[in-house]
């Protein structure tokens, strides 16, 4: 096999085959080598069966992990028998754990940026139209403000961060890539396993649980969107995303809504209390409120709100509150 040929094999096991920049990506993190051990590291296998897949000394990919581990291409599964490692699975776990490697290659970066920009809205699409249930879900906020409806234990920030046994913070891989909006980076709180996982390679940086709320409010009042996982569960992580470098909103983009789905509420814009100021109009993403309510105040089209709450954080007469509408569309259990 070619040298050429490994590196587009590594991409059609994301499904990303007919990309014009995935191959490329793998091409600039690994040796020839180290192509071959992520081929073999599928399913997990340990050091000695790589080498005998590979033909490739222990020795040799002993100290090959350790680097592929670093870089985001290779995971570990701890059992009692020892360690087995596996390759990434998946494209968007690759996105996120090579954008935060310590000291990533501009040409790794550029190559992200082009995919992002050219590509991943029809890869994207096509993930939509086979998800069986969406990704992820936007979480409302409720640090710098508390919703009047009651927020239940899985959209509850906060209680989510003070359950969480390990809590750590990377710097959001989507504006890592871009960043052209010039919000915070270092606001991707990783949870429990993540937590650990980001600590181990040194991507991330641990936090106690009253610090890591100090980012969440920070986030909110930058006007940042909080999105989780779709599961009942903590999950693993707790995304702050931009509007425009974040990889979320396609789907919303698309008008699938498959990978990622509202939250449980919708804003509501009290015309009595709004002075039609606009600055609602300018933190929502999702052109959700427009000035055609009565006396041209504020109105919300629940259609499009997707329920994260940022419109109610800077309302300067607080006009607007949450309304439960929908119920939670998780995960499958």
């Amino acid at each position: 096999m070619t040298e050429k040929a490994i590196y587009q094999e590594l991409a059609e096991g994301l499904g990303a085959g007919e990309s014009r920049f995935i191959p490329g990506i793998f091409e600039s993190l690994t040796s020839e080598d180290e192509a071959r051990v992520l081929l073999a590291a599928s399913p997990p296998a340990t050091i000695r069966e790589l080498a005998e897949k590979t033909g490739i000394g222990e020795s040799e990919i002993e100290g090959m992990v350790g680097p592929l581990f670093d870089k985001g291409l290779i995971f570990k599964s701890r059992k009692e028998s020892g360690i087995r490692y596996y390759r990434v699975r998946n494209l968007l776990q690759m996105h996120d754990a090579t954008a935060v490697m310590l000291d990533p290659p501009r040409e790794m970066l550029d190559l992200w940026r082009e995919f992002m920009a050219t590509e991943f809205d029809d890869y994207s699409r096509k993930i939509e139209e086979v998800l069986p249930s969406p990704v992820i879900r936007v979480i409302p906020v409720n640090i710098t403000i508390e919703a009047k409806t009651h927020i239940l234990a899985f959209d509850d920030i906060k209680n989510i961060v003070n359950g969480a046994r390990s809590l750590a913070v990377t710097p959001c891989s989507c504006r890592v890539i871009d960043g052209k909006c010039g919000k915070s980076l270092e606001v991707c709180i990783q949870i429990n396993k993540a937590a650990d996982y980001a600590i181990e390679r040194g991507t991330g940086r641990k936090l106690e649980k009253e610090e890591t709320l100090d980012i969440l409010k920070r986030c909110e009042e930058e006007g940042l969107v909080h999105a989780g996982n779709n599961q009942r569960a903590p999950g693993h992580v707790i995304c702050n995303c931009c509007s425009d470098c974040c990889l979320n909103w396609p789907s919303v983009r698309t008008g699938l809504k498959k990978f990622v789905v509202p939250s449980r509420f919708t804003a509501t814009v009290d015309d009595e209390l709004c002075s039609s100021c606009e600055t609602c109009l300018e933190r929502c993403y999702f052109d959700a409120i427009t000035l055609e309510g009565d006396g041209d105040t504020a109105i919300v089209n629940t259609e499009k709100c997707m329920g994260c709450g940022l419109c109610t954080v800077t309302c300067p007469e607080e006009a607007i509150s949450f309304d439960e509408v929908r119920p939670a569309e998780f995960v499958p259990e």
